[in-house]
């Protein structure tokens, strides 16, 4: 039987209560929310709020309006990023994001915005003083960081540095795309302003759902403009929230299995996940330093971690690594840059990048057990 660990791209397998969601909104809940005041429409409308009530609750949210669904976080980062920053404006960020933050950058400089990276170190800790220093120049308006990274698993104290930027007067934006439903997420308490939230990873929804909050008060300027189920006699994007920035159908189906994965996650409890997540990444890192030519990358203690967990294989491309640990043993990883070469460099790692492995809430010790048996025996064997 194959054993999945690349969760930090797509969790699998899903609980059995987000796919028996889906269905039943396949089947029973087929109409578009906002678009008709027939009752199958008003099930859909009662099943979008009931969504964002259950992610407000989960996140910490005061006022669920606040939440605008998306296709993914890459959306999410990007409503915020162009609805947010004009020419002019300097922005403060890292040499650890994901191109979902890194490529929206590149573009918004071209267009007259002041971008800054403050680096890493070699484990891919982001000095919150370093942060606070590149604020002090003028016209800084935002701080945007990744919670936790794709490629070490390192978590960002992003509880101190929000605070700070509030009391600065700087929009604080958080990529969660690795911490949503691994790790506890307050928006107020760590004074969060945007916050991007992916549904198909740690919160266990399917593909192609998340989520923007954007704080009270925050007004962005939409990416997409169009149909709203409401204001339908004026030519104007509305003002209201959620409505300014969610345009056209949304993914009802998806949304019915991600606010699923949320009530799954609240009834085992987010300390439970974090726990067993972390006792098998210990025992997976315990591993891997006993196996020969094993180079570990990201923090040492377990507790800094998230859900990824890179290393490479003295000798040995990731690629070939990745491919050996697929066709011999039924084991499933993700290799290379993870689309985020700058962590890569930060770490030493660019431009072969590394084998990651990132286990999930239904991943067993035994699984760990059977990966490390096969990284030994592929590093006591010559290439092919």
């Amino acid at each position: 039987m194959a054993i999945y660990f690349d969760n930090a791209a797509t969790t699998f397998p899903k609980p059995e209560a987000v796919i028996c969601a889906v269905e039943e909104a396949l089947r029973f809940c087929g109409a578009n929310p906002g678009r008709g005041g027939h009752r199958m429409a008003l099930d859909a409308v009662r099943l979008v709020f009931e969504t964002r009530e259950a992610l407000a609750s989960f996140f910490a949210i005061d006022d669920a309006s606040r939440i605008a669904f998306t296709a993914n976080a890459t959306e999410a980062i990007n409503l915020a990023l162009f609805g947010l920053l004009r020419p002019g404006d300097r922005v403060v960020t890292s040499t650890m994001e994901h191109n979902a933050v890194t490529r929206p950058l590149r573009a918004l400089q071209e267009r007259g915005v002041t971008v800054v990276k403050v680096a890493a170190d070699p484990q891919g800790f982001v000095d919150p003083a370093a942060i606070r220093q590149a604020c002090l120049a003028e016209k800084t308006r935002l701080v945007v960081l990744s919670h936790c990274s794709n490629v070490t698993g390192t978590v960002q104290p992003i509880e101190e540095i929000g605070p700070w930027c509030r009391r600065q007067g700087i929009r604080f934006m958080v990529d969660a795309a690795q911490s949503a439903g691994l790790i506890a997420i307050n928006v107020e308490g760590m004074a969060i302003d945007l916050l991007a939230v992916p549904g198909h990873k740690g919160l266990l929804g399917p593909q192609g759902t998340g989520f923007l909050y954007v704080r009270k008060g925050l007004n962005l300027t939409p990416l997409i403009y169009g149909g709203t189920g409401g204001n339908s006699h004026s030519e104007l994007q509305p003002e209201e929230m959620p409505e300014r920035l969610e345009s056209g159908t949304l993914n009802l189906p998806g949304l019915a299995g991600l606010k699923a994965g949320v009530e799954f996650l609240s009834a085992e409890g987010l300390a439970e996940v974090r726990a067993h997540e972390g006792e098998l990444l210990e025992r997976l890192i315990a591993g891997l330093r006993e196996i020969p030519g094993i180079s570990l990358y990201g923090p040492a203690d377990p507790r800094s971690h998230g859900g990824a967990l890179s290393f490479n294989l003295a000798g040995r491309d990731p690629a070939e690594v990745g491919f050996l640990l697929d066709r011999d043993y039924a084991i499933f990883s993700r290799v290379g840059l993870h689309c985020a070469p700058d962590a890569h460099r930060s770490i030493g790692t660019f431009p072969r990048g590394t084998v990651r492995v990132s286990p999930g809430y239904f991943s067993t010790a035994e699984e760990i057990d059977q990966l490390l048996v096969a990284l030994s025996a592929i590093s006591t064997h010559p290439p092919d």
